[in-house]
């Protein structure tokens, strides 16, 4: 090895890997990294001038010029690694540049020869010949989404060999992205990033608002919570919020002509104690207690450090796990600055994604702005993306509409059993239709689902991931909301969906 400590082509290939690897971002296990960095070392011992310009990119952070580095293309374009296959440019430049990158966000730059979409019969895998871009937007089963805030719908760079065709011919789960909204040059201090949900676009993009209802900014007198809940605005154009319950807002942001601000409440009923509790969980097991946040702080931070948690902030860090394995604590070490979750009006729930890295989100109201049916789809949260992932009013219409069909249901299951109604398909009388028997199967846990958000930090899961469940994440939170909850209690008082016979 070289007086410098950095090594040559001329070195062996274990200094070569073990310089190489001192220099990876952290985003995939130590071994996996170790046998991708071998496997290209290896590759490139007969290309000694590449193997040098590999190793000048990546040492020097790709300060100095640097020629392509090759290898030969696959029949497929992926490279194998342990068996994970994944495309090769990607591979790398997750490894040594952006550990949360996804393949169709890297651009190559003009001077390179031999780039991944050139598809020529070696590809330049030199992270520093790429440069990292966010997607205009694609269309992709019917869903068309366009402009450069919108949520883009991809897969991970990443399949288990056994899993390559399950997204396409299993299930139609898929990871919707939502990138952070980039104000355009003619945008001023007005612009929708600095703005409640009334006052944005209509987009179905999430970091670009939504118009529903984001609750009253004036609540009546018989529904309050201290007036600490009156939406949050940005302190700083860079993404950081105070911990603490927001100062009172001018007019500026909610202008008196807002029809949505003179929306009475959908209950008279006394807002709950707590707006809402945070399990921790990893993999399938929780750890410590249930994390209760008091309704005098609508601004909750759940992050990865070791402070005392409590009022506005849960800490992580500091929860034990005698179970804990190597990849769980690998990947809380990514939790960082975590996620501000945000109640907004009466109970609608915004998040901000503080964390370098992304967040991924299960949230029924993201599933309809995009298209998708309820739990369709997992939501990657970008880092600092701002973004409603919940809406109290659409929440009790879904669970007046399921509750209402349920007990229909049941009913006319009941009426047909007993010979009442003949009705086609039925024989006599006797057999009921298949439909009702699905409808009267609603019950109190599938409208207790519509109340709960899940969110998992830096790793996601479906068909695009090698987890196919957020049970099989590493780091996970589940967040129930007490406001939605207490109006489901009254909705399932007014039309109980109980049934004494069995309703599957």
């Amino acid at each position: 090895m070289s007086i410098t400590n950095t090594p040559t082509s001329n070195d062996a290939c274990l200094s070569i890997v073990h310089s190489l690897m001192c220099h990876r971002q952290g985003g995939e296990s130590e071994s996996f990294a170790k046998r991708a960095i071998e496997s290209l070392v290896k590759k490139l011992k007969e290309k000694k001038d590449e193997l040098d310009s590999l190793i000048t990119a990546i040492t020097t952070n790709g300060a100095h010029p640097s020629k392509c580095v090759t290898i030969q293309r696959t029949l497929d374009g992926r490279l194998q690694v342990a068996g994970r296959k994944g495309f090769p440019h990607v591979v790398y430049a997750r490894l040594w540049r952006w550990p949360d990158l996804h393949k169709n966000e890297l651009k190559h730059v003009k001077y390179c020869q031999y780039a991944f979409d050139l598809k020529c019969d070696s590809v330049c895998v030199n992270p520093y010949h790429y440069e990292r871009v966010v997607s205009p937007g694609i269309d992709l089963s019917g869903l068309t989404l366009s402009g450069s805030g919108g949520p883009l719908l991809v897969k991970d760079e990443y399949d288990y060999d056994n899993q390559q065709s399950h997204s396409s011919s299993e299930s139609h789960l898929q990871t919707i992205q939502h990138p952070p909204s980039r104000p355009g040059p003619q945008e001023t201090f007005s612009s929708p990033a600095l703005l409640p949900p009334s006052e944005g676009n209509n987009s179905a993009s999430t970091s670009a608002f939504s118009t529903v209802s984001a609750g009253p900014s004036n609540p009546p007198p018989n529904w309050s919570r201290n007036s600490s809940f009156t939406p949050a605005v940005p302190q700083h154009q860079n993404g950081h919020l105070q911990h603490h319950p927001p100062m009172p807002h001018t007019g500026h942001y909610w202008p008196v002509t807002n029809e949505i601000a003179f929306q009475p409440p959908i209950s008279n009923h006394p807002a709950p104690e707590y707006w809402c509790s945070i399990a921790y969980f990893e993999m399938d097991v929780q750890v410590g207690e249930t994390f209760k946040v008091p309704s005098t702080c609508p601004i909750v931070t759940v992050d990865g450090y070791v402070d005392p948690s409590g009022g506005d902030r849960f800490c992580l860090g500091q929860l034990s796990n005698v179970h804990r394995t190597e990849n769980i604590e690998r990947a809380r070490l990514h939790i960082g600055k975590g996620v501000q979750l945000e109640c907004k009006g009466e109970g609608d729930v915004w998040v901000r994604c503080l964390s370098d890295h992304a967040v991924f989100v299960q949230s029924y109201y993201l599933d309809r702005e995009a298209g998708r049916a309820p739990g369709d789809a997992v939501h990657k949260i970008y880092p600092s993306a701002y973004i409603k992932v919940f809406d109290l009013r659409q929440c009790h219409r879904q669970m007046q509409q399921q509750a209402a069909t349920a007990q229909a249901a049941a009913a006319a299951q009941a009426a047909a059993v007993a010979g009442n109604i003949p009705g086609p398909g039925s024989v006599g009388g006797i057999a009921p239709a298949i439909s009702l028997s699905a409808a009267a199967g609603i019950g109190v846990d599938d409208l207790r689902r519509l109340c709960i958000l899940r969110m998992s930090f830096v790793k996601g899961w479906g068909p695009d991931y090698p987890r196919q469940s957020i049970k099989e994440t590493p780091c996970w939170i589940e967040i129930h909301l007490h406001r939605a909850l207490q109006l489901l209690d009254e909705v399932l008082h007014t039309m109980p969906i109980a049934d004494p016979q069995p309703l599957d």
